[in-house]
């Protein structure tokens, strides 16, 4: 290594006796280029016995020292007897990368930028003991080095270290970098055979089409054209669900880190405070009928207790309904939670739904160490008992006050008309409006239990209500009371709680779930701001209280600044043991999401997402990546975007008469209404929303300790400023609904807005948890269910045939991406051919012939490889995303169910969108359970007629049918074609295989199928095989053709 000595150097020194000496327990050591062991330390006596830990493992251990300037591989121990001095080279003689002259003018980058140690008869700074150990972290802190992940980073600048982000020596040596979460990839053990069993199966499914285009069935080519068309779209539509699978991960999070870093004292931060940035937390409902308001009442009340810095953390409910009872629902919430929060953070409750934390199974006392628990749990118990009483009571509680007021209002009209009519009641009768009274006295300003004009579901005025203070700043501790609970030491705070209901007037197109969204996500900008939006639907709860805070690693690690959001699986309680219509829809959210996360990100889905509130807004990330070639694999960083005038008229400014590929969606947002209080929060909401500047690698951060400022309490005008924006006019000549908020256009807003977060280049992560972060209930009845499934199928169309298709997507999609958005808005139309394909067992059995001239060899070593390839690729697919077969095998039942009554439908009503114009309304599911107490799951036996039950209930009735006729026909002809049969047979017994659960729905509750199902079943099939043989009676003469006899 080359020195310079051309000018003065920089020395620092010290006397040893300031460092103090290791303990004598810690030995350092290096292994030198041949293996050797060399001790470093006084003691010679290395002990090097035993590369196991034993029970003194933290006390005796070996420190082995990496090669530094004074440890080099060819040194001999006998090099430290004189205490090393390091040198560094000055700016002024070229080093950091300068010109200067001497000898650094031709060395290398690395050579200028490293410490040179040097013999000195001085005592050193960097001497541990009087031995002359060697000190490395001192040395890395001297000379500017930087903790990194496995190696060290050198500073650009030489003293601005330490200066302006507030570090010092202990924060290096004591506190290192520490990353907080980390990138899982699935074992290649499991994922090489994966890829390859796909690459196979692509080969073989090639060669199979092929053949069977070269192989028609002449006796019968209107068969064999309807078959082989199916085929190629089923081929089609398997390698666009496949190949996104392809790069699946797992993530983890580091909780510890996340603590260290926001929440404990230092230089930036004496006190200790959070600096943790805000989180607003949106829960949407719309009618107290099909969603209770007791659980919206449990999932507020696991929002309030959540583990989170509770000055952070604020909540909202939007009721779009308007109604009373969900807005006095909410108010008794409120009230219970002053108990129920800090009985929580005092006895560490997991769940902190109360309705899931008193219904569960398990122990209660499981790990409860402090004495007073069990006293605490049972009044908390009966306090909660009281409260589910006084919400069940509400409904008759609000009707009697009201006809209480509407009678004493009467009262007195009647005595003005009295007094107008000289002491006489006028002939024509009085009318009074019956109103909606609140507990106060006053009209109550949403939709009354009478609707009339300015108080409907769809006309009432904006309301506004917070429920629950700004909490103080500090910790607020509670103390004895002998009426409650002894909260002594446990902080009594709640935080901030807002109830919202936006105007509604006649005229205005109120875009349903997504204008809902838009209004609360400009009131919490008014009110509280949080850079970060959790948005659940109101059956979906906290179940995890420690959610938030694993989403918010993700937000605030290197790199999180590119992320728009934070997608969490959905988990659902309440479903039967079977799951007979796959509604925990595992395969989709352990499976397909997870593969996602390996790509660009994975879709939203509507509830339990964590969103940067500025990609809301519709801004860029601040770096993206450019993908172009045909299949994307040229990556290249994406130009800066800059807010530019433009000098298009608003006509050609239009975003819904432009194509998305022609701006591409990167024009930066400009309209957001005619707030200035609302657009002054949005470079706010941006810097919070920023890492924490705390390393080098970390990009586009914010200082440490630049959240510790209280937030300010709320004042009239600010709350007056929050209704004005969620009036039905404020949206007028903006952007929101296009580029700005939830995206307008679908009744599936959520992948929509999910799609054009990621078209503008932002990310996303999956984040599963050990412990489901949250969960939710699902429509366990066939009717319900079905139901849901056709909504998001008309979505899906209605994404297809807009300018929101991926074909249009910008070039900051990703190839792969691109292919998985393009399956969402193509797969209902798969199921046009999965119904052709399910009568054509029936059709070759009624006619005789079958899609292949005859099963011949290679048609059945054909479909014995394709199955067997097939099966092993599901089987690794379970591995990888920890799904059981059981699941897998009813997601494939229910694929077929769904995709020949839901999506058929879907389709078609899209279609008719698209074409004549006609809008789709569709009903709420309903979250309540069915009226049997005594069976949880008595609403799984319930049948409810719809006309999404006919095209199913016609293909099992066909193939049932069909296959009495096949078997009637081969019987009776004079030269049975058994094969043939067993063809249709088996491809008939596969339809019906996938439609069991269909069938057993339809029979009703366990126990009581009725036995007229099968009688009538018998019946009709042996009828329609009997007139099918008179009408077709078989002869003595066969007709011999190429393949096989014909009857």
């Amino acid at each position: 290594m080359e020195t310079s000595t051309a000018s003065p150097k920089k020395s620092l020194s010290s006397s040893s006796s300031a460092v103090r000496p290791p303990h004598q327990a810690v030995k350092f050591a290096r292994r030198t280029s041949s293996g050797r062991i060399v001790s470093l330390s006084r003691d010679d006596d290395l002990d090097m016995s035993g590369e196991f830990p034993g029970p003194n493992d933290y006390i005796n251990y070996t420190v082995m020292m990496p090669p530094t300037p004074d440890n080099q591989p060819g040194a001999t121990s006998d090099s430290k007897t004189d205490g090393p001095q390091r040198r560094r080279v000055a700016d002024e003689e070229g080093g950091y990368g300068g010109s200067g002259g001497g000898r650094h003018a031709g060395a290398t980058k690395t050579e200028r930028r490293m410490s040179v140690m040097k013999p000195s008869n001085n005592t050193s700074m960097l001497l541990r003991s009087q031995t002359g150990d060697f000190d490395h972290n001192r040395w890395l802190f001297e000379t500017k080095g930087k903790y990194g992940i496995g190696n060290a980073f050198w500073s650009e600048q030489e003293e601005d270290y330490g200066l302006e982000s507030g570090m010092s020596m202990s924060d290096f040596m004591d506190k290192p970098w520490k990353p907080l979460t980390r990138k899982l990839k699935v074992p290649a053990a499991i994922l090489s055979p994966y890829r390859l069993l796909v690459l196979v199966r692509m080969i073989i499914l090639g060669f199979f089409l092929a053949w069977r285009i070269q192989n028609p069935n002449r006796d019968a080519m209107w068969l064999w054209g309807m078959s082989i068309v199916c085929e190629i779209w089923f081929a089609f539509s398997w390698l666009l669900d496949i190949l996104p699978k392809l790069n699946p991960i797992n993530r983890a999070t580091d909780l510890v880190a996340l603590h260290d870093k926001f929440e404990q004292p230092s230089s930036s931060n004496p006190s200790g405070r959070s600096d943790l940035p805000g989180v607003d937390v949106f829960v949407s409902t719309a009618d107290p009928e099909k969603e209770p308001p007791l659980v919206t009442a449990n999932t507020i009340l696991s929002i309030l207790a959540v583990d989170y810095p509770i000055e952070k953390l604020s909540c909202y409910i939007s009721d779009d309904g308007g109604a009373i009872l969900t807005f006095e629902a909410m108010a008794e919430a409120v009230h219970f939670a002053e108990d129920w929060v800090p009985f929580c953070r005092k006895h560490n409750i997991e769940p902190r739904n109360p309705d899931s934390y008193f219904s569960s199974k398990t122990d209660p006392t499981k790990n409860k160490k402090r004495t007073d628990f069990v006293k605490d749990r049972r009044w908390i118990k009966r306090e909660y008992d009281e409260f589910k009483v006084r919400i069940n009571g509400l409904p008759e509680a609000i009707r009697k006050r009201s006809d209480m007021y509407n009678s004493r209002e009467e009262t007195k009209e009647k005595k003005l008309a009295r007094e107008k009519n000289g002491g006489l009641l006028p002939l024509e009768p009085i009318k009074v409006d019956k109103a909606t009274w609140m507990a106060d006295g006053t009209h109550w300003p949403g939709t009354w239990l009478d609707p009339t004009v300015d108080h409907t579901k769809g006309d009432h005025a904006g309301i506004l209500q917070v429920m629950s203070k700004v909490p103080e700043n500090d910790p607020v501790m509670g103390h004895p009371d002998e009426k409650k609970l002894d909260f002594t030491g446990v902080d009594i705070r709640l935080p901030m709680f807002a109830y919202v209901s936006r105007e509604k007037r006649p005229g205005f197109d109120h875009n349903k779930k997504a204008g809902a969204m838009n209004a609360m996500v400009r009131a919490s900008a008014i009110l509280s701001n949080g850079p970060f939006v959790l948005n659940l639907d109101c059956d979906h709860y906290i179940y995890n209280s420690q959610a938030v805070r694993e989403g918010m690693c993700f937000m605030m690690d290197r790199g999180g600044d590119r992320l728009c959001y934070i997608q969490f699986p959905q988990r659902f309680e309440g479903i039967d043991p079977s799951d007979r219509y796959a509604n925990h829809n595992t395969v989709f959210f352990d499976g397909n999401m997870r593969a996602l996360d390996g790509l660009q990100g994975p879709v939203y889905v509507g509830t339990g997402c964590m969103f940067r509130r500025h990609a809301i807004y519709g801004f860029h990330p601040p770096r993206a990546n450019e993908y172009s070639g045909a299949f994307g694999q040229l990556k290249s960083p994406a130009p800066n975007i800059a807010m530019q005038a433009q000098s298009q008229t608003e006509e050609l400014d239009d975003s819904e008469t432009q194509p998305l590929a022609s701006h591409p969606d990167l024009n930066l947002p400009k309209k957001f209404g005619n707030s200035s209080m609302f657009t002054e929060t949005i470079a706010i909401a941006e810097y919070q929303g920023r890492p924490l500047a705390d390393h080098i690698s970390v990009k586009h951060g914010r200082p440490p300790g630049a959240l510790l400022i209280p937030r300010p309490p709320l004042d009239a005008p600010t709350v007056a400023e929050a209704v004005a924006v969620i009036s039905c006019w404020y949206e007028d000549k903006t952007e929101w609904g296009e580029r700005i908020g939830w995206i307008y256009g679908s009744v599936t807003e959520d992948v929509l807005t999910g799609y054009r977060m990621h078209n503008r280049g932002w990310r996303s992560v999956y984040c599963i948890t050990k412990r489901d972060a949250f969960r939710g209930t699902a429509p366990i009845n066939l009717t319900d269910r079905l139901h849901q499934v056709l909504r998001w199928a008309t979505g899906s169309v209605e994404i297809f045939f807009s300018r929101n298709n991926a074909f249009l997507g910008s070039k900051r999609l990703k190839f792969l991406q691109r292919v998985a958005y393009l399956n969402v808005g193509i797969y209902p139309f798969t199921s046009i051919f999965l119904v052709i394909y399910c009568f054509l067992p029936a059709l070759s059995l009624f006619t005789g012939h079958f899609i292949v001239q005859s099963l011949n060899i290679a048609f059945l070593s054909y479909l014995l490889i394709i199955t067997i390839c097939l099966t092993l690729i599901s089987l690794l697919e379970v591995k990888w995303s920890g799904t059981g077969l059981e699941e897998w095998w009813r997601n494939e039942q229910f694929w077929v169910i769904g995709g020949t009554s839901a999506h058929l439908v879907a389709v078609v009503q899209g279609l008719l969108k698209v074409v004549a114009g006609i809008e789709i309304s569709f009903k709420l599911t309903s979250k309540s359970g069915g009226e049997d107490e005594d069976d949880i799951y008595a609403d799984l036996y319930m049948v409810k007629w719809t006309s999404l039950f006919i095209m199913p209930l016609t293909i099992i009735v066909v193939n049932i049918v069909a296959v009495v006729i096949g078997f009637s026909r081969t019987i009776y002809s004079v030269i049975p074609e058994w094969s043939k049969l067993m063809g249709g047979t088996f491809f008939s017994f596969w339809v019906l295989a996938h439609m069991y659960p269909f069938g057993k729905g339809l029979m009703g509750r366990r126990g009581r199928v009725p036995t007229i199902v099968y009688v009538w079943s018998g019946l009709v099939s042996i009828t329609v095989s009997l007139l099918w043989i008179s009408i077709s009676p078989p002869t003595d003469s066969t007709n011999v053709t190429d393949g096989g006899v014909q009857v």
